[in-house]
Formats: structure tokens, sequence, C-alpha cells
């Protein structure tokens, strides 16, 4: 650089700084002061010829402002370089002739700032979250197969994984802190047709609210947002977490929108992420951790570099599955070197090419804080999904941010404080004051994200909006609204069975709208076949002044009255027995009940996810079709039994714990967690009661939950027995429930005829596991398929006392036949076993089973082999 160039530039530095001195002089002075200047620049521009500059700053985030730790700091071209501190703050020595600095952090956008001619210049950056996926991250290592043994990456996880008990909040006699949850979805890649559109144009203030900040190259119209602030309370012996929730906010649709649902679904989604957990929920299945004690055996790990970070050596280690299609994450993660082996900073992502639906791409940012103690606790996550069915179409963009801040553990909790439920509400913590919001978060909204709760609460008060929405809820739900009437539910409105023939239905229920206490439900049929009518009704009194389709906890007092066909041993609520799609099945299908049931219950729920149902039953059954019930009379002739009536006490207990489920108009729908489902009942037939002719006692059990195997995925697994006492005929016992449609049916035995066994004791085990594509993603050609595995099987053991079966005991009445064969059988010994082999997610919806039975294959009317569909919708 010239000297001119260096004395003018010099010049417009300090021209601002000495503006000032031609003021206070005044014209009589002016050349005076023009010489003092001149001097004065003269001399300070000789200085500056000879010195380094001093370059100091601060990073913050873009969005939220921030402070951004460890971001490397470096002059373009040189080795020099720094790293800012716990404030975002940097000072960096460069030469005088250095023209820029570079700034690049995990997870942000690099970003070049000019110094231009300053001297000792002060830079104020925002840095920009990138959302890719981490599937780029280009490893350069020797030639040679990868191996764990004699790996420093791998020794050092190993130390982490060793180290994991030390690092959790189990290594806290106590801890307790602030914890701040919030979760957007956001609209993504809305088409142009679709904003131009006149029939939505009045909802233009919905398009309108975009937010072009949060990702870069993306316009994201928040729809939904919910947040929550709670205080975290842990002991450690004996093991206990409670949670009081302080405040929570959600955008409300109305009543067609189970906002609360969504709520649900998105925590099963986004579940809170625990890295020192062996697996990671995530979409509704598990992921293995990098750090679990397994991961060694799925991952493969490499040092990519060493920093110090406040003094301490940090290791940065990325780490990839060895199979690139497995169902696994890929990212970094930064490890410091203090003798915690604990991890200070960790990224998660996941391949595009990834078993896993309209999952477009994905990440997690952890960041941990050190304590006094030297241990590093969770300070904040967030987790970022883009959503769609295809690549480049409209989409979903998800994001779930949790800070965590005042994390103490220098004091203990009172044993009080854990008695009860694990989660409990403050004082008005469904409506908090606005003044709350405002004070404790921890990550202030942005202008978009505020706007939302105004653009939901406009929307609910149009009246397009809801004409909208009840064409949606009819179309997908199956009901329409009728002002205090909702019909449907459609689907049963046509079906066809061999009693019946053609069957038009219609029916509906109330709504909140004509009574929040009282609510009816009713339908009315019409054999064309039979030539007889169906009917039934329901009245119920909800205790809490709620619905009783679609809220939680139910406390509700019900009683009903139905005359309607069934067919045996298929227990179904009138409302949905029968459809369009049980109008398709196989196998003979002529033995059917008319039934006339009257039946009263109390249901209780309680937050725990515990309930217990109270009921009482009156039950008359009459055989149609080719069913008789027969029975051998003293002359050694054959009679029939036109009916069987039964009065029947019932009581049930539920316990679901940490149970989660989405509602709609329908009814409930479980997520499925890792958590059991168990139900147990007991009941009481009562002879002379109301024309009762049995007295018996029955127990019955069934036991669900879901495993997860991460990475070979997860089993569902039922467990079902039941025990009858006393005599009773064939109409009374179990009868196993079957499947002659060509669907496939968890719960069914989808190769057993229609009351084809019978029981009065019994215990059955059923599973299904999806492998999520292990094998198939490591077949080339196939995996681009995205391809699923599934297994299945279905145990059955079971027998009749000699007391109730009829070639024991001729009192009892005769099994049914078919065309004189006898067509209902018992266990002997002998389990009744099928199993299954198929493929899931086909076109990611349509499931595809070979089903082979395995026993009992001398039963006449039976098919060894069938090849059944469903459907499943899952990530």
């Amino acid at each position: 650089m010239s000297d001119n160039n260096l004395y003018l530039s010099c010049f417009l530095y300090w021209k601002e700084h000495l503006t000032y001195i031609t003021y206070t002089i005044g014209k009589c002075g002016r050349y005076i002061a023009r010489a003092g200047c001149l001097l004065a620049l003269i001399f300070l521009c000789e200085n500056c010829a000879g010195q380094d500059k001093a370059i100091t700053g601060k990073v913050s985030d873009s969005l939220t402002h921030a402070p951004l730790q460890n971001v490397t700091v470096r002059i373009k071209g040189t080795s020099r370089g720094t790293l800012t501190d716990s404030t975002g703050a940097f000072r960096l020595t460069a030469d005088k002739n250095a023209k820029q600095v570079t700034f690049s952090l995990v997870g942000y956008a690099p970003k070049s700032i000019s110094l231009g001619e300053s001297l000792n210049p002060r830079l104020i950056v925002l840095m920009s979250e990138t959302y890719t996926t981490l599937e780029g991250i280009t490893v350069k290592f020797r030639k040679g197969k990868y191996r764990n043994k004699n790996n420093p990456a791998v020794d050092l996880i190993r130390e982490v994984i060793r180290h994991r008990p030390y690092n959790t909040l189990s290594a806290y006699p106590f801890a307790t802190f602030r914890k701040y949850d919030k979760t957007l979805l956001s609209m993504d890649n809305l088409p142009h047709w679709i904003t131009e559109a006149g029939l939505i144009h009045k909802y233009h203030f919905l398009f309108e609210n975009i937010d072009t900040t949060k990702v870069p190259g993306k316009r994201l119209i928040p729809l939904y947002i919910t947040e929550a602030l709670s205080q975290e309370y842990y002991r450690a012996h004996p093991e206990k977490k409670k949670t009081i929730v302080l405040g929570q906010k959600s955008v409300d649709y109305g009543e067609f929108i189970d906002v609360k649902g969504i709520g649900s679904l998105l925590s099963n989604m986004y579940g809170e992420i625990d890295l020192y957990n062996n697996s990671i929920d995530l979409f509704g299945t598990q992921l293995l951790s990098p750090i679990s004690e397994a991961a060694p055996t799925f991952y493969m790990y490499f040092i990519m570099d060493t920093t110090v970070q406040n003094g301490v050596p940090t290791v940065k280690v990325a780490y990839m599955p060895r199979n690139p299609d497995d169902l696994l994450f890929r990212g970094t993660l930064f490890i410091p070197l203090d003798g915690h082996y604990a991890v200070a900073k960790a990224d998660l992502g996941i391949s595009k090419h990834i078993n896993l639906n309209f999952v477009r791409s994905f990440k997690i940012n952890l960041d941990y804080k050190k304590d006094s103690l030297g241990h590093y606790y969770l300070s904040g996550s967030d987790m970022m999904a883009d959503l769609g069915v295809f690549q480049k179409d409209l989409g979903m963009f998800g994001e779930r941010v949790i800070s965590n801040t005042g994390f103490r553990t220098d004091s203990t909790v009172p044993d009080s404080l854990f008695r009860g439920l694990p989660e409990d509400s403050a004082v008005n913590a469904s409506h908090p004051p606005d003044s709350l919001w405002n004070t404790a978060r921890s990550i202030p909204l942005t202008p978009e994200e505020a706007r939302v709760y105004k653009n939901i609460d406009s929307l609910r008060g149009m009246r397009s909006f809801h004409r909208l929405m009840d064409i949606g809820t009819m179309l997908t739900v199956g009901y329409k609204q009728a002002g205090i009437f909702n019909i449907g539910p459609v689907g049963t409105f046509y079906s066809y069975n061999p009693i019946e023939g053609f069957r038009p239905q219609f029916g509906g229920r109330t709504t909140p709208k004509l009574s929040k206490s009282i609510y009816g439900e009713t339908f009315v049929a019409y054999g064309l076949h039979d030539h007889q009518w169906k009917y039934g009704l329901d009245l119920s009194y909800s205790f809490n002044h709620r619905s009783i389709f679609n809220y939680f906890p139910l406390h509700y007092l019900q009683a009903g009255y139905q005359r309607d066909t069934r067919i045996p041993g298929q227990i179904n609520s009138f409302s949905s027995a029968n459809s369009v799609f049980n109008s398709f099945t196989q196998g003979p299908n002529n033995q059917w009940l008319y039934n006339n049931i009257f039946h009263v219950d109390y249901l209780k729920e309680f937050l725990s996810h515990f309930s217990y149902d109270l009921g009482y039953q009156y039950w008359r059954q009459e055989p149609a079709g080719s069913l008789q019930y027969l029975y051998k009379t003293p002359t050694g002739l054959f009679d029939t039994v036109r009916q069987v009536t039964t009065s029947i006490f019932t009581a049930t207990l539920r316990w679901a714990p940490h149970e989660q489920f989405f509602q709609n108009q329908l009814g409930r729908f479980d997520i499925a967690t890792h958590y059991p489902i168990i139900t147990f009942s007991y009941s009481r037939g009562v002879k002379g009661l109301l024309g009762g002719q049995y007295n018996y006692d029955a127990l019955h059990l069934n036991i669900y939950r879901r495993f997860f195997l991460a990475p070979f995925g997860f089993t569902d697994v039922t467990f079902d027995a039941g025990y009858l006492a006393d005599k009773l005929p064939f109409p009374l016992l179990y009868i196993h429930p079957a499947n002659e449609s060509y669907l496939y049916f968890y719960n069914s035995y989808n190769l057993m005829n229609f009351e084809e066994f019978v029981s009065d004791h019994f215990a059955g085990l059923n599973f299904d596991h999806y492998f999520n594509g292990f094998f198939f993603n490591k077949v080339p050609w196939l995996k681009w398929l995205k391809l699923r595995e599934v297994v299945a099987a279905k145990i059955l053991y079971g027998g009749v006392r000699d007391e109730n079966n009829p070639a024991k005991n001729p009192a009892q009445l005769r099994f049914p036949s078919i065309g004189g064969v006898t067509s209902t059988y018992v266990l002997n010994g002998l389990p009744y076993i099928e199993a299954s082999v198929g493929v899931f997610n086909i076109f990611k919806i349509l499931r595809i089973d070979l089903v082979r039975r395995m026993t009992y294959l001398e039963h006449p009317y039976i098919s060894p082999w069938g090849i059944r569909f469903s459907t499943m919708t899952n990530f």
C-alpha cells in the first residue's frame, strides 16, 4: 500500500473523531486547525503503519440473538484463529494487511466479513443455522478395512460409554431446573396456485406471515405452535421425577382439530433427546444412540480435530453407520479431555437415503454446560425436521426447542413433592397471564411465531373456515355436522352380509351444542334379505361436562339398548360393527346371531391413565342363518333352543402408564410407546335376574406392549388369557376371534374360521416384529424402494372342561356344524399356531402378508395358506 493511500485511509478513519475540533475553533482558527489536524494525522498514521490490527467482536444467532460459543474465527488465508467464549466474544490479532475474517460453526452457515482499513475493528456477527443433513461428512483414512481395534476414536468413545452413569441426572442426589419447551409446525413450499386461488383468498393473512430467517432458502408459514414452561425435580434414591407445569399455551383451531392430540403426536415424533440412553425415540421408532453400549458395533468413529474450549482440550469425533442406509444417526461429538469423558456438544443427523418415510432432512443440536462439580448437563436442544411426501413439493417443517436454565444440585427436594402424579399443574397453568411468558421465555418468540396465535384466533372466527373443516371432517373422519347432531359414520351406511343381504343404515350422535352433559348415539338399519329392522340407542351423562367421544379423562354414566346382528366371537361397537369393509369375506360365513343387548356402564378415568368400568349387561342371543342351538332330549332326539339369555355384572380395570393418544370425532387412537397397557376384567353371571339362565364367573387379562430393539426395529406383543367357571353352553364360552376377510388383523387369527374354536380357559400370545428395512437396506437396487420386513406369529393354548364339552357331557348344546360336519372345535392339548412373513411400506402405505397355518390342518373349510392385505402409515 502506498503512503498516499495509507494517509487517505487514516484520514477517513479519524475524520469523524476530529470534526468537533473545527467547530470549537471557529472560522478564525480554520487554518491553524487544519495544520494541527494534518500534523496529528501524520503522527497517527506513522504509528499505524507499524502496528497489527486488534480485532474484537461478538457472534450471535441471527434468529434468537443468543451468543454462540466455540465459533472458529480465522483470518482468511492465514493460520491465525481463535474460538468465541461462552458470551460469544472473541479477540484476535491480525497483520495490518488482513482483509477478511471467516466464522464457522457446525450447524451454521459459514460467514466472511471484510475488515476494510480499520485498525481496531469491533465486529457484530450474526450467523444463521443451516438446514442440511450430516451425510456429507467426508473422512479420509488409510486404505484398509475399518477396525475398532487400536482406533483412538473408538477408545475415546468407550470411555464415554463407561462414564455414562457419571454424566446423567442419576449422578446427582437431587437436581432441579426450569424447562422451556416450544414446538412449531410450519408449511413449506406452498405452491403459488394455492396461495393465488380465489377459494382461499379470505385466508391471505395466513400466507403473508412468512419466516425467511429460520432456515436459509425456505419460506416457512407457521401454522401451529405450543409452549410449555415447567419446573423439573429429580431425586436419585429412590429414583423419582416430578414436573410442575407453570404454564401452557397453544393455538386453538376449535372443535374440528384435536390440538392436544396433535401435541401428543408431535411429542412422539420429536421426543426429548437423552443422548445417554441406549436408544432415542424419534418418529415412532427408536434409533441407537452413538454412545450406547452397542454403538461401537454399528457405528464408525473418526477423530476430526482437537481444539481448546474454555481452556480444556476438546476432541471433535465424527461418527456414521457402518452401513450408510441403516436406521442410525450420523454427525459429530465434542468431548472435553478433562477426565469426565462427557459430551459437551452433539450434532445428530441422518442420511437422505435412510428408510424413514416423509422425512426429507433432519438434524438435532444438543448443548451441554459444565456445573460446579465438573459434570455436564443438557442446557438445550434444537430438533428440526423437513417433512414431505416428495423432496421438493409441499411439506411441513417441524421444530422442537428445549431450554433448561437455573440448574441446581446444591439443595435437597422434600419427599412430599414427589407424591402423586409424575406431572402436576400449577394454578392457572392452562391460562397463564402474558406477563409470565414475557418474563419466563428463555428463548423469545420471533415476530412470525408470535403472530400465529393471532392468526388462528382470526381463522377460527370465520364461517368459511367452519364450512371447509366440516367437509374435510366428513371425508376423513366420516361425520357430517348438522347443528346439534353429527351424521355418521358414513362408512357404515352401506354393507352386505349373507344374513341381511344389502343393509342400508343411518345414524349419528349429538354434539356439545345440544348439551355439554348429555350425549346420545343412535342408528337404524334394515336388512333387505331378512326383512328385519336393527337399531340402537345410547344415552350418556358426563359428570365432567365434557364430550364422551374425544376427551380425557372420561367420566360418565351410560345406558343403552341395541338389536343387531353379529358374528359369534366378533365384538364391535354398534357404530362400526357393520361397514363396507366387512362385506368381503371368504370361507363359510352363514352362522350369525341376532343380539338384544341392554347395558349400563359407569366409567371413570384418572390423569394417571388408570381407569375402572363398572357395568351391567342383559344379553339375549338368537341363532341366525345356518346356526342352530341343538340339544339332545332324554328320548335321544334333538331339539332346538330359540335363545340364550344372560344377566352379567362386570368390573374392568385398565392401566396405561404414560399413555399417549390422538383423538378425533371417531374416538381415541393410542400412540404406541414402550409402556404397557394392562386390562383386567371380572364378570359374574346371575341366574334368575331378568331372565338370566346361568351362574358363572369369568376372568380376563390382556397385556399389550411395544418393545423397541434398535437398530433391529420393534415388536408388538399381546398376551391374552381368560378363565370361565361353572357349566356353560358353547355360545357363552370364549369364541376366539377369527378373520375370514382379505385384510390382516393384528388381534384376530387370520386363517381361523369364524366360530372354529371355543375354550373355557385359554392363553394366547401374538407378536408382530417390524425390522424397518434392516435387511432390505443391504440389498442393492432393492433398498431404493424403502421396503420393510415384518414377521408375525400367533399362538393359542386352550381347552374346554368335560362339563362344558358336548362330546363328554350330552346335556350341553351341540357344537355347530356345516353340511352335517362339525365346524366348532376345542383345543385338545395342541396349540393353534399361525405365522406370517410380509413386506410393508409398499408405496409407503401397503402391507402384504403371506400367512401359514401350522396346526389343525385336518379341519374342513380351512386353508393352510393365505395372503392378507392391510394399510399402515408411519415414519
